[in-house]
């Protein structure tokens, strides 16, 4: 009872004047670089040697933890549904991959070497203040897959309580049919997203044994759903014998946009590596990720396509969603495999957020209001948001629309990769002054704090694909020939505003942001001494 008095008079103590706004004030922390009279908090500073601990098996890990997911089962599965074989998924998958893996190698290197996250150092292309466009459209694009990925994980909730008490299906619905779900939809989902909010304030460095759980049991329930699945249809289906249902031009579109689907998926991601880069202890490691990250990618879709296939035999249709197939198990033995099936996906769609989404909104979200939000704090409204205020049962209803969707992240993101790469290996050619990416002031403030080549950059990469994300959100609107450029969102946008901003940049150059090659930056801060070219923000032990 002492030990509750406590908690309860602490409780009441960090409640006075939280009335006021002023109550919420942070208290002011010394970072490294940040000028006096700059709010920043040390959630964005330079990360110390202390906390440079990430190895190759940590990326390894890292990426395992990430690609484990439901989504990931679906993004292949789902192209049997709507037509292909598992030829095309199978190319597909792995291209789009492939792609990514590089794209995510080479954006991760900021942070690799130069130890900021994301939201510092995407102002050394747009500017200081310029770099809250490229921020909030990160933000809202990993709040929307946390909303998916949430609503995934309350789908789990469902199949695991059914599973234990069949009559939970039973629950009568109270809400009308336009609400999108059912009164016992919105029941797992709270009691979900109420599981998962705590490991949500736990930083990922503290959740090793955690991670390690995940992976033991997403890779035994995904590979024991394949195995089940097969010996229940007496095989793997008639996978190797599939023929396409769509032929001619309609097939040759339907492979270029599944493609970009594929790599659009990781997105979110691909824009914010730079959040998790800046912990590996040697920068050089961040290139393994163009191996593991296709191949990992690749084995899990690839349980995903040939279970989708055998289910055809028992369940006569592709069943490419992993719950809807555990659901089906009603014996007494398969209720026990799809309740272990249901907490492993629960536990994975976790994993999932809490490494990457709601980390990456809450970077990006403290970055905007330093004095008054830190990591804690922003992972609190971010999960309500993405849990709740953007009613995720809305989002994704099929294995269409969740291509779709996939495709839809890439509109903005893309161009935003593009314009980080082309920036830190062609414009600046790896040499950054890191100190003054904290300076509002600096050589990175450019014209009022904005860089005006990669806002025209933006405009050429999102403008033109614009009609593709309406006609995503309403399928029924016609926006004739321009829907092919929208199934190549992401590579349109990807190289459109890459070349731009290159092409605009050297025509037009910021002088002031460039560091000639025998500038020595030591410890982020410009030398007066030209004796060396290692141009991190501090030497970097790279053997």
């Amino acid at each position: 009872m002492d030990y509750i008095s406590e908690r309860v008079s602490s409780a009441q103590q960090k409640l006075k004047g939280k009335h006021r706004v002023s109550g919420w004030v942070l208290p002011k922390q010394r970072t490294s670089f940040a000028p006096e009279g700059t709010w920043t908090n040390a959630d964005l500073d330079v990360t110390p040697p202390e906390r440079q601990l990430w190895t190759s098996i940590s990326v390894v890990g890292y990426w395992l933890s990430g690609i484990l997911s439901v989504q990931t089962w679906m993004i292949g599965a789902s192209i049997l549904v709507i037509g292909l074989t598992w030829r095309e998924a199978v190319w597909t998958v792995i291209v789009g991959s492939v792609v990514m893996a590089f794209a995510i190698a080479f954006n991760g290197a900021p942070g690799a070497y130069l130890r900021v996250p994301f939201p510092v150092w995407i102002r050394s292309s747009f500017g200081y203040h310029g770099a809250k466009f490229p921020i909030i459209c990160r933000m809202v694009t990993a709040l929307l897959w946390h909303a998916v990925q949430t609503y995934t994980g309350s789908t789990a909730m469902t199949v695991m309580l059914t599973a234990i008490w069949p009559s939970y299906s039973n629950i009568p619905n109270r809400l009308p049919e336009n609400a999108g779900a059912t009164s016992k939809d919105l029941l797992s989902h709270f009691l979900f997203w109420s599981i998962q909010l705590p490991f949500l304030l736990i930083h990922p460095h503290k959740l090793k044994w955690f991670f390690v759980f995940k992976a033991i049991i997403g890779i035994t329930a995904a590979i024991g759903t394949t195995i089940a699945v097969c010996i229940m249809a007496g095989g793997s289906g008639d996978i190797w014998d599939q023929e396409p249902t769509v032929s001619g031009w309609t097939r040759s579109w339907l492979i270029v946009s599944t493609l970009t689907s594929q790599t659009s998926s990781w997105s979110t991601v691909g824009a914010n590596i730079s959040d998790f880069t800046r912990y590996v202890k040697k920068p050089r490691s961040i290139y393994y990720q163009t191996i593991v990250f296709p191949v990992l990618c690749f084995l899990f879709a690839f349980l995903g396509i040939v279970s989708a296939s055998a289910s055809t035999i028992p369940y006569g249709e592709y069943v490419w969603d992993p719950l809807v197939l555990a659901s089906k198990w009603t014996s007494p033995g398969g209720r026990a495999a799809a309740f272990y099936c249901a907490l492993a996906w629960m536990v994975a769609q976790i994993g999932v957020n809490v490494a990457a989404n709601v980390i990456s909104a809450s970077n990006d979200l403290s970055s905007l209001f330093p004095k008054y939000l830190n990591i804690r704090r922003s992972a609190i409204i971010c999960t309500i948001i993405g849990g709740w205020v953007m009613v995720p049962w809305k989002i994704v209803t099929g294995a269409a629309s969740l291509l779709s969707f996939m495709e839809s992240l890439a509109v903005f993101l893309a161009p935003i990769v593009g314009i980080s790469i082309a920036d830190y290996w062609v414009v600046k050619q790896r040499r950054v002054e890191v100190s003054e990416l904290y300076n509002p002031h600096g050589r990175y403030a450019y014209r009022g704090g904005w860089n005006w080549r990669a806002i025209a950059a933006m405009l050429v990469g999102i403008g033109p694909v614009l009609p593709g994300l309406a006609a995503n959100v309403n399928p029924s609107l016609d926006i004739g020939g321009a829907k092919y450029l929208g199934d190549l969102v992401w590579y349109y946008g990807f190289l459109s505003a890459a070349i731009v901003y290159t092409g605009l940049s050297m025509r037009w150059p910021a002088r002031e942001t460039l560091l000639t090659p025998d500038t020595l930056i030591i410890d982020g801060v410009e030398k007066t001494e030209t004796t060396g070219t290692e141009l991190s923000w501090k030497k970097d032990e790279e053997s």
